[in-house]
């Protein structure tokens, strides 16, 4: 049976009667679009982030816009973030209108290097959008500080970070605003598709309100201002709510197929050889993918499933050398880190019902690859 870097049947057999009760409350409860459900986990996502606000939306891709709309960004704003991201983070952008301004990434973590951020503000920056990838945060500190003083707005993408935290700060608490993913593979996942925003200011949570609903607010079939049909969905809702009273329990199972890794591939580490995740200091890392890198990677991964091994590249093409971003302008070699990266990075099997006998199939067939090279 061939290994993969995903899959949701482990966690399907352990939690069924929970997530086929929450079906059962959602089609009993006589409400099928924003309804109770909706409500609760609006108000219990908010409160595990001690915020004051969320609005749930149908996915992470219009959580990102609709946020980034709700905090003023739309037609010749730029908004600077990184290529080194799932696509969506950048479509989200171009589809307010705004300008996507790529900073490169820092090798040892993946992450965006702050440190080139001030050269890349413009008169038309108007926002920042530090992606949180792979499951740790961004240092956050000194895009507060040129937010501040530049009078940006700043939107945390967190689809890939429920749950990490920053110097005791959890992700999603560190900007205007946050937007995260509920897709299944998430770190918190529905069993479809689903997204939402947090925040504590009330301006944007009531623009995120309008925005979800074509642009209506209390008088139904009246557009105030132009919006989309953005709802998440209540069955979504009522199986988001269950998990997320798992969510910690969730997080140390992926920090233990994290330890086990560790433990088991350490030694193959060194120059040339594998190179394992790096936890900067003051983050705790949620793993929503484990994320490897050699230089040899593709003929790694060729190798592997003649194991019946099957594993993921994230991301093996950078948003600005893609030819849907050309207009961008982006040459070959603009952003050489995150180009470099993405000839080597992978990702192993990450997931916390991840049987313990396949995290070992996975440790035992990667040594016998790397050490027969």
């Amino acid at each position: 049976m061939t290994t993969y870097v995903w899959d949701y049947l482990p966690e399907y057999e352990n939690e069924r009667k929970d997530i086929l009760d929450a079906v059962e409350t959602v089609f009993s409860s006589g409400q099928l679009v924003l309804g109770a459900s909706v409500r609760g986990f609006e108000e219990e996502f908010a409160a595990y982030h001690g915020l004051g606000h969320c609005t749930g939306v149908d996915n992470g891709t219009n959580a990102i816009k609709l946020a980034l709309q709700a905090l003023g960004v739309g037609p010749g704003d730029e908004v600077i973030t990184v290529s080194n991201t799932a696509a969506p983070t950048v479509l989200a952008i171009d589809g307010t209108g705004a300008t996507p301004v790529f900073v490169d990434i820092r090798a040892e973590d993946y992450l965006m290097d702050t440190d080139q951020v001030a050269a890349a503000i413009t008169p038309r920056t108007k926002a920042l959008l530090p992606v949180h990838l792979y499951g740790q945060c961004v240092d956050m500190a000194p895009l507060r500080e040129l937010a501040d003083r530049h009078g940006l707005v700043i939107l945390e993408d967190c689809a890939q970070s429920h749950g990490a935290r920053h110097h005791g700060r959890i992700a999603g608490t560190m900007g205007d605003a946050a937007a995260f993913s509920f897709y299944p593979t998430k770190v918190l996942g529905a069993y479809g598709d689903g997204g939402a925003v947090v925040t504590d200011s009330e301006a944007v949570d009531a623009a995120m309100r309008r925005l979800r609903y074509y642009g209506m607010e209390k008088v139904y079939y009246v557009v105030q201002t132009p919006g989309h049909n953005s709802r998440l969905d209540e069955v979504q809702a009522e199986i988001l709510r269950r998990k997320l009273t798992r969510l910690d329990t969730y997080l140390e199972g992926r920090r233990a197929v994290a330890r086990r890794y560790e433990e088991g591939l350490g030694d193959l580490t060194g120059p040339g050889g594998l190179v394992l995740p790096t936890v900067n200091p003051g983050n705790d890392h949620v793993y929503y993918v484990y994320v490897v890198r050699h230089p040899r990677r593709d003929e790694i991964i060729e190798r592997l499933k003649s194991h019946d091994i099957s594993l993921n590249i994230s991301y093996p093409w950078p948003v600005h050398t893609m030819t849907g971003f050309e207009h961008l302008g982006y040459a070959k070699g603009s952003l050489p880190v995150t180009e470099a990266l993405a000839e080597e990075i992978f990702s192993l099997p990450m997931y916390p019902s991840l049987p313990e006998a396949l995290q070992d199939k996975v440790i035992a067939a990667l040594r016998d690859v790397l050490t027969t090279l």
